[in-house]
């Protein structure tokens, strides 16, 4: 079904998209195409390529039907503007990723996941439809089952860039009941999350969202939520208080929904710890405005650009340091197997565990999981020293083997390493250009490959 957009919003869109496809026309012949963006959650560096396309005005909700439980969403809009126009109605995305400045369009042509995955799968699977700007600079409108459509998740703007997305909402009420489960290894919590896939319940209570935290090999804690839970007295971690703790501390807790949904933004995770936010003192003097993870990305690629913690690591005498920084999706049976390894290898805790298992019987060529079948995703931030040849990432490599080896997947948000026949082979290279070739015939698109591996 169609969603009624009120003229004033079709009028903005369409000037929108008009102003796109004229900057699309702009460009010299031949030049790369790529969208002038001042803002990125991808942590691999990119060679700049000049003037990109104007996306001014793409960033907006068109309308939202609490019937339907549908909504019509410009490709730029970030889950934080899209979830406050939902909020209202008690509605949210099926799947919203954990950093409030994540795109529509960014989450369906690259990867987001949740708490709510292990039973909605990933953003682009509750896409009706959407409309694509392509190399050809062409406006195609797609749905399931569609070329474009079906090769677009995890295609990184390779195949071009979504304007419009139709997509469907579920309740969630104005609270979320929390519940932080304890298990003493990573086999007994993968048998929980098996049940609760299965049942979607624990201990006779509906289970809506699911995810955990390893803080240690023998630590681990599952936080199962409860939407649409009765109001009461809440926390609040944007303050004092740190949610990542809090499952470590907490058995049970209450939120609001929008605190739910950015309990992990506040801190970027853990990662806040690398700018003192741990501490009593700092965390008052930080302005609350400032505890966002997109604050925190832009502290993190000004010292990228600067190196001034590599400086300090070679005056103070300590080993160059290698950036590990991955989310892989590995079987839920060979968690403890990856979780062995990785404890061994590269030795870094926490790490974030959310269970995912697509929401249908489809395949999606870009990003083959095999449907029917339980992957835990398991992400890990940080930075581990390595000495000489840091500068050879020698973890991230390990990483990519491991998981291949286990029969699991990573997300290409950040850096990659893979040589071209393996990448091909794991990311649906044949498919994806086929695909390219019909809708950037010219290949004015950068390729997946060339994207996240060569991070042009």
């Amino acid at each position: 079904m169609s969603l009624v957009v009120a003229p004033r919003e079709g009028r903005r869109h369409a000037a929108a998209v008009a102003r796109l496809q004229a900057s699309y026309a702009a460009l010299p012949p031949g030049a790369p195409v790529r969208l002038a963006k001042t803002t990125t959650n991808l942590f691999r560096p990119r060679v700049e390529v000049g003037t990109g396309l104007d996306v001014s005005g793409l960033d907006g909700v068109l309308s939202v039907d609490p019937e339907s439980r549908r909504a019509e969403v410009q490709g730029m809009c970030t889950y934080e503007r899209l979830v406050a126009a939902t909020l209202p109605h008690g509605l949210i995305p099926l799947v919203v990723p954990q950093l409030r400045t994540i795109t529509l369009g960014g989450a369906v042509s690259g990867l987001g996941i949740e708490s709510t995955s292990f039973r909605s799968g990933l953003p682009h699977e509750s896409v009706l439809e959407m409309d694509v700007l392509t190399g050809g600079g062409t406006l195609v409108t797609c749905r399931p089952g569609d070329d474009l459509f079906d090769a677009f998740p995890s295609s990184y703007g390779s195949l071009g860039y979504a304007t419009r997305l139709r997509i469907e909402l579920e309740p969630i009420g104005t609270h979320v009941a929390l519940r932080h489960v304890e298990f003493p290894d990573a086999g007994s919590l993968a048998a929980a999350v098996e049940e609760v896939v299965a049942t979607r319940r624990w201990e006779g209570e509906r289970v809506d969202g699911m995810d955990g935290v390893a803080f240690t090999p023998t630590q681990l804690r599952l936080t199962l939520a409860r939407f649409g839970a009765e109001p009461g007295p809440v926390s609040d971690y944007t303050r004092t208080g740190v949610y990542w703790r809090s499952v470590q501390e907490r058995e049970t807790d209450l939120l609001t929904a929008a605190d739910y949904v950015w309990r992990w933004d506040t801190d970027w995770f853990w990662c806040s710890r690398a700018f003192g936010l741990g501490h009593p003192v700092v965390r008052r003097l930080w302005p609350r405005r400032w505890r966002r993870s997109d604050v925190y990305q832009r502290l993190v690629a000004l010292d990228r650009r600067v190196g001034l913690v590599d400086r300090l690591d070679a005056r103070a005498g300590r080993p160059r340091r290698e950036r590990v920084v991955q989310d892989v999706e590995v079987p839920v049976e060979a968690l403890g197997e990856f979780l062995a390894w990785f404890d061994r290898e590269v030795g870094m805790r926490p790490v974030w565990l959310c269970p995912l298992r697509l929401r249908t019987s489809r395949a999606w060529p870009t990003y083959p999981l095999e449907p029917g079948r339980t992957y835990v995703n398991v992400g890990f931030w940080g930075t581990v020293p390595v000495g000489p040849g840091a500068e050879d990432s020698p973890l991230n490599r390990a990483v990519e083997t491991k998981v291949s080896e286990l029969g699991g997947h990573k997300s290409l948000y950040s850096e990659a390493f893979y040589d071209r026949e393996t990448f091909d082979g794991l990311y649906g290279g044949p498919e994806l250009a086929e695909v390219k070739r019909r809708y950037d015939p010219d290949d004015r698109l950068t390729s997946l490959y060339d994207k996240v591996v060569h991070r042009r």
